[in-house]
């Protein structure tokens, strides 16, 4: 899809929130150490830290539909 590589600026922002996001929720879980709730809380600074890095990588995959092997 082309979105992300036309719309560069927006995707930049995306990746910086959800990171600057994602490593205060990490660090705020970390510190509730031996709590369920901050282990919830690490979980979710870490998806959000896996959504980061997937729109960054995400102009760089291929569009086109890979073949089936014979």
């Amino acid at each position: 899809m082309q979105f992300w590589k036309e719309h560069e600026k927006l995707r930049v922002a995306l990746i910086a929130a959800f990171f600057l996001l994602g490593m205060m929720l990490v660090i705020a879980g970390w510190r509730m150490t031996g709590s369920l709730p901050g282990l919830g809380i690490m979980l979710a600074g870490l998806a959000l830290l896996l959504a980061a890095l997937y729109l960054y990588n995400k102009p760089f995959t291929d569009p086109r539909p890979k073949k089936k092997k014979r």
